[in-house]
């Protein structure tokens, strides 16, 4: 059935075509080319966008919202509005025991302190916080280790300090492990370096100790500055979040419509809103790739329409001398089809090569906003698939053109 795919009067015959109006072949496959160029051009852009956003949030729990107090805004049982609540750990438990769907509560505080070690000094952020934290957002160590419950329980000195801090308290090459470092006057042991590009959800916090002796150190008590709440995947964290601050405003006497009191950031609702824009950049891609390729796939048949019309006489030629109509339509569909492939081989190679410089000049560094710009094979192949049913489909039209002229008629054509 495929032999005239072999035989080399058929290709010598579309040669001839094509070679005979070069400028006229070029032009009409530009539009397949610049088509399948903008799909793959655009669909590697949505996937580098995905795989930035992807290495940001990666290591976080993404179901999660983070809850913090604020001045209240109504009165409400005797109390005047503009009161501040502290949080405290009564209220972590409170939440743990009563709200459903719940999977972590992770209490933190923060407070800003001299560090020094040796001669070198800086005032950093510390951070007092439970080795569950490591769980919700997970630090990519690279010596070390993270704080453990051991440290909770003894109150320990030790810290967990990023890889900027080392680099402005220690020397070249000093190894951290084992050293001390003075804060709030007090020596801590590190026990751990983390890699400065994590995300870091909430105020920035380069330097981790357990959180008990953050108690101790600046007299916390059972006060806690904020605090991470992770829901399970089945649950839904915005209505987590709102029965945790129905909750809170309950245990701490506040009103039930004052909005004020509690500040919130839902990490979940604020990912699926990334998540669904991602989706549906993907969608556009498709639609504007596939449309552009379907106006490139029609310039052809145009153009094969304006061939047929020249070729009236030889048709009828061929036709007198015994060619069928099958052969004729087959002749004209594979001519379509040949230049649609080419084209959009050449569409495919030009944007794997938009893809490489893409990554090159903007998928690298930490502040990367395309990671990995790319199309799998998959892709690829299903978009030289719709080239070739729309290059057959499109051949079709100018194919039963020529076939619709008798052989006579033609032959008579000046």
């Amino acid at each position: 059935m495929f032999k005239f795919l072999f035989d080399r009067d058929t290709w010598q015959e579309l040669y001839d075509s094509i070679s005979k109006n070069k400028m006229r072949s070029i032009l009409t496959m530009v539009g397949v080319w610049w088509g399948i160029l903008l799909l793959i051009g655009l669909l590697g852009s949505a996937r580098g966008m995905e795989n930035s956003f992807n290495r940001l949030f990666g290591d976080f729990a993404t179901n999660s919202v983070f809850i913090w107090t604020q001045s209240t805004s109504k009165p409400f049982k005797g109390f005047q509005e503009g009161r501040r609540v502290r949080l405290t750990l009564t209220d972590v438990e409170k939440i743990e025991e009563n709200i459903e769907g719940i999977e972590f509560v992770v209490p933190r505080n923060q407070n800003q302190s001299l560090v020094v070690r040796n001669l070198l000094s800086g005032n950093f952020s510390i951070a007092g916080d439970y080795p569950l934290l490591d769980k919700v957002q997970k630090k990519k160590l690279i010596k070390g280790r993270f704080i453990n419950q051991n440290d909770i329980d003894e109150n320990k000195k030790t810290v967990v300090i990023s890889e900027d801090i080392y680099k402005q308290l220690f020397e070249k090459d000093v190894e951290p492990i084992g050293k001390y470092v003075r804060i709030n006057n007090i020596n801590f042991t590190v026990i751990g370096m983390f890699d400065s590009g994590n995300i870091n959800m909430g105020p920035s916090s380069d330097i981790h100790i357990p959180f008990t002796t953050f108690q101790q150190i600046y007299n916390q008590g059972e006060k806690i500055g904020w605090m991470v709440i992770t829901g399970k995947p089945e649950y839904d964290i915005k209505q987590i979040e709102l029965d945790t601050k129905l909750l809170l405003k309950n245990m701490h006497r506040i009103h039930p419509e004052d909005e004020r009191a509690f500040g919130s950031f839902n990490l979940g609702k604020a990912f699926g809103r990334m998540t669904g824009f991602l989706t549906g950049m993907q969608f556009v891609t498709w639609f504007v790739g596939i449309a552009t390729l379907i106006a490139g796939v029609f310039a052809i048949g145009n153009i094969l329409l304006i061939t047929v019309k020249e070729r009236t006489k030889e048709i009828g030629v061929r036709r007198a001398l015994g060619a069928t109509p099958f052969e004729i339509k087959r002749q004209i569909v594979v001519e379509a089809v040949f230049l649609t492939i080419v084209a959009g081989l050449f569409g495919i190679i030009s944007g794997g090569w938009i893809l490489i410089a893409m990554d090159k000049y903007l998928g690298q560094g930490d502040d990367a906003v395309f990671v990995n710009a790319s199309v799998s094979i998959g892709v690829v192949f299903i978009a030289l698939i719709i080239l070739v049913i729309l290059g057959t489909l499109i051949g079709l039209i100018p194919a039963f053109k020529a076939t619709s002229v008798k052989p006579i008629e033609a032959l008579r054509e000046e």
